[in-house]
């Protein structure tokens, strides 16, 4: 690599991420605050509103691992971002051009969707090629490996995720009347999308045991928790408890919520990373996975 430090993010990557942003921005307003109004606002009409806030909630996350891409300067700290945000967009896209019918054609606001979704796979992807050699695995001075065990627990469990959320996109109708709330094939599909952020996400844990890796997307992945826990609490009319499926999915989210801040407290104590840190700055290397 030749023309800039080890470990430092692309500038266009970061342009990528202000493109992104303002969408993600009103994307969420209108499908979070304003989930009833979708038939008038949005690029398609949702319902139950629940999925609405769902999807608001997942890009609530993305507009705070976006800004950490703003933000950092090491291109390890946002680096496993990449691949759930290549996953989740693609699924979306496959899903728009499924069910284009079901689109409002002509609103602005489909139009900016189809755009962003038969765009946005190619050009993450694109900063993935471009940042391919900046990270080298090394650990930041001050960093917390994270046992392996700790980190086997939650790849499992992203694993699960992924399966639960590849299921819903490849079989949608096998759950439009088992899932927690009712869902269309388009949104069984979106729902399942959603879920394969965190999937994807805790899967590198398998292989990497540094928590500046996963810091700043965890903290991504607990600012969407609450979201999601206040999605149930003020769209509860939406939950069909006679379904098995709906104490499955509350309970999960509780307990995702409550053991993720406790993870990240742990972990917080264990390390003494900076919020900032210079691509220069000392490194060493941690031991193999």
């Amino acid at each position: 690599m030749t023309g800039r430090a080890r470990d430092q993010i692309e500038p266009l990557t970061k342009w990528l991420a202000l493109l992104i942003l303002p969408f993600l921005v009103v994307a969420s307003v209108l499908l979070y605050l304003l989930p009833t109004e979708t038939e008038l606002l949005f690029a398609w009409t949702i319902e139950p509103p629940l999925t609405a806030m769902l999807l608001g909630s997942a890009y609530l996350g993305g507009i705070w691992f976006f800004v950490h891409v703003v933000w950092q300067a090491r291109w390890h700290r946002v680096r496993h971002g990449f691949p759930a945000v290549v996953v989740f967009a693609s699924l979306v896209g496959v899903a728009t051009l499924m069910h284009i019918d079901r689109f409002h054609s002509g609103h602005i606001s489909f139009i900016t969707w189809l755009v962003l979704y038969l765009t946005t796979p190619f050009l993450v992807l694109d900063a993935l090629f471009a940042n391919r050699h900046s990270d080298d695995g090394l650990a930041e001075e001050g960093d917390f490996r994270i046992p392996f065990r700790v980190r086997a627990v939650l790849g499992s469990l992203g694993v699960l995720a992924l399966l639960v959320g590849l299921a819903l996109f490849l079989a949608p109708q096998a759950f439009l009347s088992t899932w927690a709330w009712d869902l269309t094939p388009l949104t069984a599909q979106i729902v399942g999308a959603v879920l394969t952020l965190p999937g994807m996400v805790n899967l590198w844990l398998f292989v990497d045991e540094r928590w500046s890796a996963v810091r700043w997307i965890f903290q991504a992945q607990l600012f969407t928790l609450p979201f999601i826990a206040l999605a149930l609490v003020f769209a509860r009319g939406d939950l069909q408890w006679s379904r098995p499926a709906t104490p499955l999915f509350v309970i999960g989210i509780v307990l995702s919520l409550l053991g993720y801040a406790a993870l990240y407290w742990w972990c917080e104590r264990h390390s003494n990373l900076r919020e900032e840190g210079a691509p220069g700055s000392r490194l060493r290397r941690t031991d193999a996975v």
